[in-house]
């Protein structure tokens, strides 16, 4: 079998999360600059079987898009065009954030750590990444 990747989009960073090759285990990958996320896909899938991006659909409490879908968007435009034969679905990604942030207090991080947004992006899209394989 191959991975599946989450996408936690962000417009400065994206953070990254892949399972194991039984697609079992959710586990943080890292957090890469947006402007070089595809770049950086492309190495890792020269590297790593995967066979499903999961991408993050932001939404408001009514369940419309929030505003940060129109950033979304063009960019699974550009993961399409890059990877014209890999399957993209997207997830709820409500509440991820928070979710992330209580998981690294519950973890025991220190106050200053907490405030590494670069780890919050990874550990959302862990938990992205988790969802789907609970609900799959």
């Amino acid at each position: 079998m191959a991975r599946l990747l989450a996408i936690d989009f962000g417009k400065v960073r994206t953070g990254l999360a892949v399972t194991d090759e039984l697609q079992i285990i959710a586990s943080g990958l890292t957090t890469v600059a947006t402007k070089e996320v595809i770049v950086y896909l492309k190495d890792y899938c020269a590297k790593e079987s995967v066979e499903l991006f999961l991408v993050g659909e932001p939404k408001q409490m009514d369940n419309t898009p929030s505003e940060s879908e129109s950033l979304i968007l063009p960019f699974i435009g550009r993961l399409k065009h890059a990877f014209p034969d890999m399957p993209i679905k997207r997830v709820d990604e409500r509440f991820t954030s928070k979710m992330a942030f209580q998981t690294m207090i519950d973890s025991g991080l220190k106050k200053k750590q907490r405030q590494n947004k670069a780890l919050l992006d990874e550990i959302s899209a862990t938990i992205i990444l988790q969802s789907y394989l609970y609900n799959k």
